[in-house]
């Protein structure tokens, strides 16, 4: 009941305070995750990142050469997905919340460091990850805990959301899904659709894994 609880209070702060600039710094995190994710495919692919930026917006674009096309296009809303999925269920997982906080702040900054490209990212990704170091220092493990779960849910929400908004909504607009259709073929609510439908169903069996987790102990 602990663990359901948890979850309730978390999910009802984020609904509540959706609209709310209280969040903005979190939504802000979930772009940084998803352009992120595309300049983090293109180095695995073998690919050079040429340009990485997020703005003020809530917005952000990656400019890459060479690489394996597919898998870059397809990293965006995946990748902030997985960033989510990771936080969260590293957060319900482990007793070493703090340790935690700040690898994930030091990734941040290094993400920042050697792929980020404009002085609003660099900004706001050094703020960031100092931001975290100084939280995984000086705040006690619970408020850490709380915080990786209120990160980790915001961002696989606002995946289906943005998902939905981006590809199908708005399905004329340049998105991820509207360049990968043009270049492997079929439709832009067609990607959005697929990827949709894998975000929603990672979203339900993490947390369905982390309120059985709970009845185990």
């Amino acid at each position: 009941m602990k663990q359901l609880a948890y979850l309730i209070i978390l999910l009802g702060l984020i609904t509540y305070f959706w609209e709310y600039p209280i969040l903005y710094p979190l939504k802000l995190l979930v772009v940084f995750f998803h352009e992120s994710s595309h300049a983090l495919a293109t180095v695995l692919t073998g690919g050079e990142v040429k340009e990485f930026v997020i703005n003020h917006e809530q917005g952000g674009h990656v400019i890459s050469k060479g690489g394996n096309r597919f898998i870059i296009l397809s990293s965006g809303y995946l990748g902030s997905l997985l960033w989510g999925l990771m936080i969260y269920i590293a957060s319900v997982q482990t007793l070493y919340d703090k340790v935690l906080m700040g690898c994930l702040g030091v990734s941040i900054i290094l993400i920042t460091v050697l792929l980020s490209s404009s002085s609003f990212s660099w900004l706001f990704g050094l703020t960031s990850g100092m931001g975290m170091l100084v939280i995984a220092r000086f705040l006690d493990n619970s408020y850490n805990d709380f915080l990786l779960r209120l990160l980790g849910l915001t961002s696989m929400l606002y995946v289906p959301l943005d998902i939905y908004s981006d590809t199908i909504f708005r399905a004329h607009l340049k998105s991820d899904a509207y360049m990968l259709a043009e270049y492997t073929g079929g439709s832009t609510i067609l990607w959005g659709s697929l990827w949709l439908i894998i975000s929603l169903i990672a979203i339900y069996f993490c947390l369905k894994w982390s309120l059985a987790k709970n009845n185990v102990e």
